[in-house]
């Protein structure tokens, strides 16, 4: 069975923005080596313009994000959405609802409509109270105009049951083994392997860059902290004045280059993980695979992914008493590492990913 499946609610494809991007960048392709005719929706501004990237087809759509800020980014959801409905797929595949789910009506009746029911976007602090009551609604506008739903942690999956009355797919992220290791690309960014710690992530307040920094410089450690990420957000501008005067903390920017990720998490001493809201986090499982030895913040989504085999903080106590004592323990890496292999491994997700919109199509066609 050849499907026509169309990927919206994210910037587009090869990644350059975050986790959505990043599994489109795997699951797009994937789908289509299977046969099946894959679309995928991106940005103008998205720095890749070909109409093709790994048999995957791409369609650029007028994003004024930059002019009108927020806004912009329903304008642009609007766009893509327009352009579906005028295109004959079988499936459409919503990675996120925040700024689709508001068009719901204009959805076709034909496609099966699979929507990717983010963590729980409304908790999270970086949005002022209005816009946290707004996405508490999109999310409801989200389950009332989807046929089927993926939920990408078990966590997710009860509260939507709870919550909705709704039986999700539970389909997690992937994460990539990489077989060759650059220790020269650690010495070249002026580091000394085993002997820094890392952090990846969005600079945003649920994800407690603050509070693990805060923990770090309590040490008084002179082995530098690596934090990746795109600091011309307000809240990275912010860290940025706060910590300047730290000088073993390296704030790099946004690193897309895969190759040098995977060197830096497997060769830090700890690798950080703060993210508190939302579902199985693809920079947790990109870590397993590197082979880092992870410090997570305490939650239940954290836990469902690495269970006993990372150390756990809450506040900047517990991080500046993992640094001062705790060990890098080879048999947490080793079973984080197995884990990817059986549960997270892109081949496995992309086969689930098949079976569901195969059997979303069916279901909606009886």
């Amino acid at each position: 069975m050849k499907l026509r499946i169309a990927i919206l609610g994210t910037r587009g494809i090869p990644n350059h923005y975050g986790g959505y991007e990043q599994a489109v960048s795997f699951i797009g392709p994937g789908l289509a080596k299977k046969g099946h005719e894959v679309t995928v929706y991106n940005s103008q501004r998205h720095p890749y313009k070909e109409r093709q990237w790994n048999g995957v087809g791409i369609i650029h759509q007028k994003d004024p994000e930059n002019s009108l800020g927020t806004a912009g980014q329903f304008i642009y959801d609007l766009n893509c959405i327009r352009h579906a409905a005028r295109s004959s797929y079988d499936v459409w595949l919503m990675m996120g609802y925040t700024s689709s789910s508001v068009w719901g009506r204009l959805y076709p009746k034909q496609p099966a409509i699979i929507s990717h029911m983010d963590g729980l976007e409304w908790k999270r602090t970086k949005y002022a109270k209005p816009v946290r009551k707004f996405l508490q609604w999109a999310e409801k506008l989200a389950i009332s105009h989807s046929d089927f739903f993926i939920a990408d942690s078990i966590a997710i999956q009860q509260l939507l049951e709870e919550k909705y009355g709704v039986q999700a797919n539970y389909i997690p992220y992937g994460a990539t083994i990489y077989e060759n290791d650059r220790e020269d690309l650690v010495k070249e960014a002026g580091l000394i392997p085993y002997s820094y710690y890392l952090m990846v992530a969005r600079l945003e307040p649920e994800n407690n860059i603050e509070t693990i920094l805060d923990g770090f410089c309590q040490t008084n450690t002179s082995e530098k902290f690596v934090v990746t990420g795109n600091t011309q957000t307000s809240f990275g501008k912010r860290m940025l004045r706060k910590f300047h005067a730290q000088k073993n903390i390296v704030f790099t920017g946004s690193i897309f280059d895969q190759e040098k990720l995977h060197t830096l998490k497997r060769y830090c001493r700890f690798y950080f993980h703060g993210h508190s809201v939302g579902g199985t986090n693809p920079s947790l499982l990109e870590a397993m695979a590197s082979q880092a030895c992870i410090v997570a913040h305490d939650n239940p989504f954290n836990r469902a992914v690495t269970g006993k085999n990372a150390y756990y903080f809450n506040e900047a106590d517990d991080v500046s008493a993992i640094i001062r004592t705790a060990l890098r323990k080879e048999d947490m890496i080793c079973n984080n590492l197995k884990k990817i292999v059986e549960c997270y491994n892109w081949e496995k997700i992309i086969d689930q990913y098949e079976s569901l919109v195969k059997e979303s199509y069916l279901q909606k066609r009886k």
